[in-house]
């Protein structure tokens, strides 16, 4: 049935305890795996959710706002706070930078 297996019982056995060896080192890495998966998930569900306007602020005594960006915005540095549509409002009125990339004053419909 098998011609290819070792024809002597010491073989056979040898190898029966590498293939049980291999299932155990498949069956703890599929674990590990799954548990990974389960706590991304986990994660996922936990993460706040984005804010709608994000306002970048600047360095320095008081830390001044520089730039108003939509939430998503990729090109909003580190140092950010959310703010409500308002103060995003008021904020692009009274002189503060829009972002050029998501371009939050044209979504909050404000003109030059």
């Amino acid at each position: 049935m098998f011609d290819d297996l070792p024809p002597d019982l010491a073989r056979l056995l040898t190898l029966r305890v590498w293939h049980a060896m291999w299932l155990q080192r498949i069956d703890t890495k599929i674990a590990a795996l799954q548990k990974r998966e389960a706590e991304q998930e986990q994660g996922r569900k936990n993460r706040p959710q984005e804010p709608d306007w994000i306002v970048e602020l600047g360095i320095g005594n008081g830390r001044p706002p520089i730039e108003v960006h939509v939430g998503g915005c990729y090109a909003a540095g580190k140092r950010r706070r959310p703010v409500p549509r308002d103060e995003a409002r008021r904020l692009l009125t009274s002189g503060v930078r829009a972002c050029t990339h998501c371009k939050p004053d044209a979504q909050l419909r404000i003109l030059d």
